[in-house]
C-alpha cells in the first residue's frame, strides 16, 4: 500500500453539502462560502458533492452564484454534518496499482458530536458507484481515524499529533505503539512523525494536524506560528515549532520550515474560533488558502506561493466556516487521478 501526498495528480475533490436544516450558524453564508470553494476547485478539477437532496443542492449552488453544474457529480446520503475531510474515505494505491478506499470509523471527534449518519456515508456512496468500477472498498472498523488528523508526504512518512490519535474515545484500547503499527500496515508507511505539542484555542478535534503543520513537499513543512507572547496559543505553538526543528527527512536532513502566521483572533459570542492558514487545500495547479479578511492573508499567500511555485495560491474568505470550528481543508477530501 502507498498513501499518496496531496500534491500528487488528483481526480476530484469531495464536499458534503450544508443543507438549510443543518446545524451551521448562518447556513446561507456557509453555502455561499462552499460555492466559492467549489467554483475555485472546478477551475482545476471535478467535484463530487454528497448531499441529502440533489435537486435542493443544485438550487442552492445556483442561488449562491455558481454559473453552471458542469464538472460536478452528486451522490445522495443522509448526513449529520459536513466535514468531508473527517468522514470521507482515505485513498491508497496498492502494490500493483490497485485502487483502494479505506473506510475508518468516524465517531464525531471522540464522541463529541452525533456521527451515526456521517459514519455510513463512505459505504453508502461507494455502493452507489461514486468511486468507479475498479476501486476496492476496505472496511477498517473498529479503528477510529479522521482524515484531518494525518498528513503525508507520499514517500512513506506520515505526520500526526499524539494528542489526537491517542485521545480518549478514539482508540484508547490501543497503545501508541499499537496505533503506529496499525497506521503503518494500513498505509504502507516507513515511519510516523509524532507532534507532541501544539494546539489552537477553539479547536474541538483534539489538535488535528491539518490546522498545525502540513507537508508541502518531501522536505518542506508549513506550520502555524505565533509571535505574540500574550496570545493564549503562544506557548504550545512555540513548543511545536521547536519539535518541528528536530525532525529530519528520510535522508537525515532538517526540514525546510515555512511559518504561517496565526490569523487575527475571531470570536463567535465569547468563543474564540480556531483560524489557521495551515488548513489549506492542494489541488491540481492551485493551493486554496482559508482567508480571514486580514492583512495576514497576504503574508500566508506569499509564503505558500514561494513553496508552490508551479501552482496558483488563492485565498478564499472562509470566516463563515469558522462558525463551525473548521476551515477549507476540513470540508474537502481529495482523491487521486483516475478515480
Amino acid at each position: 500500500m502507498r498513501l499518496p501526498a496531496e500534491w500528487e495528480p488528483q481526480g476530484f475533490v469531495q464536499l458534503t453539502w450544508p443543507h438549510k436544516d443543518s446545524l451551521w450558524y448562518e447556513v446561507e453564508k456557509v453555502q455561499a462560502c462552499y460555492t466559492a470553494i467549489v467554483t475555485a476547485i472546478l477551475r482545476h478539477e471535478p467535484v463530487l458533492i454528497v448531499c441529502r437532496d440533489i435537486d435542493e443542492t443544485k438550487s442552492d449552488l445556483l442561488r449562491c452564484g455558481l454559473r453552471g453544474l458542469d464538472g460536478i457529480r452528486f451522490a445522495e446520503a443522509t448526513i449529520n454534518d459536513t466535514w468531508a475531510r473527517d468522514h470521507g474515505a482515505i485513498s491508497v494505491h496498492g502494490d500493483n496499482g490497485e485502487k483502494y478506499i479505506l473506510d475508518f470509523v468516524f465517531n464525531g471527534w471522540g464522541l463529541k458530536f452525533a456521527s451515526d449518519l456521517d459514519n455510513q456515508i463512505t459505504r453508502r456512496i461507494f455502493n452507489a458507484g461514486a468511486f468507479g468500477q475498479d476501486v476496492h472498498y476496505l472496511d477498517m472498523r473498529p479503528f477510529v481515524l479522521e482524515g484531518g488528523s494525518i498528513d503525508m508526504d507520499g514517500a512513506g512518512t506520515l505526520m500526526a499529533t499524539s494528542e489526537c490519535l491517542c485521545s480518549i474515545n478514539r482508540n484508547e484500547y490501543l497503545s501508541k505503539e499499537e496505533i503506529e503499527n496499525k497506521l503503518k500496515a494500513a498505509f504502507g508507511l516507513k515511519r510516523i512523525l509524532w507532534i507532541d505539542h501544539g494546539s489552537i484555542a477553539g479547536d474541538d478535534t483534539d489538535s488535528h494536524v491539518d490546522i498545525l503543520a502540513r507537508f508541502c513537499s518531501e522536505d518542506t513543512i508549513a506550520y502555524t506560528c505565533c509571535e505574540d507572547p500574550e496570545d493564549e496559543n503562544y506557548e504550545s505553538l512555540k513548543a511545536m515549532e521547536e519539535q518541528l526543528r528536530s525532525f529530519r527527512t528520510l535522508s537525515g536532513k532538517p526540514y525546510k520550515l515555512v511559518p504561517l502566521p496565526l490569523p487575527d483572533a475571531l470570536y463567535l459570542d465569547d468563543y474564540r474560533l480556531p483560524g489557521s492558514y495551515a488548513n489549506f487545500l492542494i489541488i491540481n495547479g492551485a493551493v486554496l488558502v482559508p482567508g480571514a479578511a486580514s492583512p495576514k492573508d497576504d503574508i500566508a499567500r506569499e509564503r505558500l506561493q514561494a513553496v508552490f511555485p508551479g501552482r496558483k495560491v488563492e485565498v478564499i474568505d472562509c470566516r463563515a466556516l469558522l462558525s463551525g470550528h473548521g476551515g477549507l481543508h476540513c470540508i474537502t477530501m481529495n482523491y487521486p487521478l483516475g478515480w
